[in-house]
């Protein structure tokens, strides 16, 4: 017994895994297809996309707006909990891997539930503000540039529902949160979501130690 919590060598990580993922082939060959590229660290944990499909039938989302979609994994295990005429829109900036993203998408048979949108996130963001979407999102989930991470966080905060729900992944970002006076950018925006959120009257906050770590909001 332990008032605090595990930390999780191979072979307990590998047990939770084991007795918690439920996989499937595609998302298993997905994830295998991501981890062969140069930026496979940008993928989140398969127990963090479990995580996100079992918050999206807890409260009924039906519009998801994801920052940072990278070979779509995360959008992928979203799209597939949402109803049928639920709706996902994805920001991310042009590359090789839009096209993976599709790829599985259609695969999953999810395709038309998300819309991908290529540009800096910022931009995207703002447009949809200017749309009218404020107050419209179930969930966002932030996985981006973490340099914008506080920024992103005001835009969430605009586009999302009353009692509709943030996430930020990273937000431990492999211990570097601890360094002090930090060159990183990123670093030094992480450390400052992390702070601001433990102070914001705006939402009901809890960070979970799952994957790289992970930041879950409520907003009030």
């Amino acid at each position: 017994m332990t008032t605090r919590t595990l930390n999780l060598d191979d072979a307990l990580y590998q047990y939770l895994l084991d007795v918690s993922l439920r996989d499937t082939p595609l998302k298993s060959r997905l994830r295998a297809e991501t981890a062969a590229l140069p930026m496979a660290r940008w993928q989140i944990a398969p127990e963090q996309g479990q995580f996100l499909a079992l918050l999206v039938k807890l409260i009924g989302a039906r519009r998801i707006l994801e920052v940072g979609t990278f070979t779509g994994y995360s959008a992928l295990c979203m799209a597939e909990a949402l109803p049928e005429d639920g709706h996902i829109l994805c920001c991310d900036l042009p590359g090789d891997y839009n096209a993976t993203a599709r790829s599985y998408w259609q695969e999953a048979g999810v395709a038309d539930r998300i819309e991908l949108r290529l540009g800096p996130a910022l931009d995207t963001l703002a447009a949809l503000e200017r749309e009218g979407h404020k107050g419209s999102f179930d969930i966002a989930f932030i996985d981006a540039d973490k340099a914008n991470y506080p920024l992103y966080l005001e835009y969430a905060l605009t586009l999302l529902r009353q009692g509709g729900l943030v996430l930020f992944d990273n937000v431990l970002w492999s211990g570097r949160v601890l360094e002090r006076d930090p060159e990183s950018v990123d670093t030094q925006a992480i450390q400052q979501l992390n702070l601001a959120l433990k102070q914001d009257a705006r939402i009901d906050y809890s960070l979970l130690p799952l994957g790289d770590g992970m930041s879950l909001c409520r907003k009030r």
